[in-house]
């Protein structure tokens, strides 16, 4: 049995520093770097990409829409040519970061209120997926279980890779539950290791409203602007590690 563990990260930008990024990557297998529009910039990005190649994390684009006043999670009507263009603007700008170091994007995940949508709207979905296929055609497509990103990925001829939560509730349904509701987000170190386990040992999750559906999942995200996150991940990967669980990022030999 085996996951990949990833976060979001290179979320600071200019002299606002967001997250625990130093200390996050030791844990994590996947980081997902933000590339500018709704959080970090050409600084942080660099030194992201450094940091990750020192640890021998693998390195994906966190593309989002252009909203850094709402952290990218607000959504934008914007048309699916527009999606493409942003799209592969992002991962163009950390796929050049990525070279200069030697090393490859490894996988694109959406961000915040681009990945919702892209969730269950297939004209944003196919855009994503095919700026992903021109830009870094060998990267895996991060996209929410059962989502319409998935599906769009593998219509197009891309890796996929389903993604699950450490932290964050469901509905029925396997999508995310709204922020705005006061449940939405777990807290607790129990809450979240009871998930966690639940997700990569049993491939199930108990929704917010109680009931268990089915999800399993490649790659577990842990959110790196979140409070002790650092801290969390470790405690989590000494778990899933002692249950047995091989953490290695996506791509890497068995």
């Amino acid at each position: 049995m085996r996951i990949d563990l990833n976060a979001d990260v290179g979320e600071s930008y200019g002299a606002f520093t967001i997250g625990e990024d130093a200390a996050l990557l030791t844990s994590i297998t996947s980081a997902n770097i933000a590339c500018g529009f709704h959080a970090g910039d050409f600084n942080v990005m660099r030194q992201t990409v450094e940091m990750a190649v020192n640890h021998n994390v693998s390195i994906g684009a966190h593309p989002g829409y252009p909203d850094i006043q709402g952290f990218g999670r607000r959504a934008m009507a914007m048309p699916p040519r527009d999606i493409y263009n942003m799209v592969v603007y992002q991962i163009g700008a950390l796929k050049q970061f990525c070279a200069i170091q030697g090393v490859a994007v490894t996988h694109v995940k959406p961000h915040g209120a681009l990945y919702n949508t892209a969730a269950i709207d297939v004209r944003v979905a196919n855009a994503i997926a095919e700026a992903v296929y021109d830009t870094v055609p060998e990267a895996y497509l991060f996209g929410l279980c059962h989502s319409e990103l998935l599906s769009a990925g593998k219509r197009i001829g891309l890796q996929t890779a389903g993604e699950a939560f450490a932290d964050r509730r469901y509905d029925e349904a396997g999508r995310l539950c709204s922020r705005l509701l006061p449940t939405a987000v777990l807290h607790t170190d129990e809450e979240i290791e009871q998930q966690v386990m639940d997700i990569v040992l049993h491939g199930r999750v108990q929704t917010i409203t109680g009931t268990t559906i089915a999800l399993e999942a490649d790659t577990l995200c842990f959110h790196g602007d979140g409070i002790n996150v650092a801290k969390r991940v470790r405690q989590m990967r000494q778990a899933l590690e002692t249950a047995g669980v091989s953490i290695r990022p996506l791509g890497a030999a068995t």
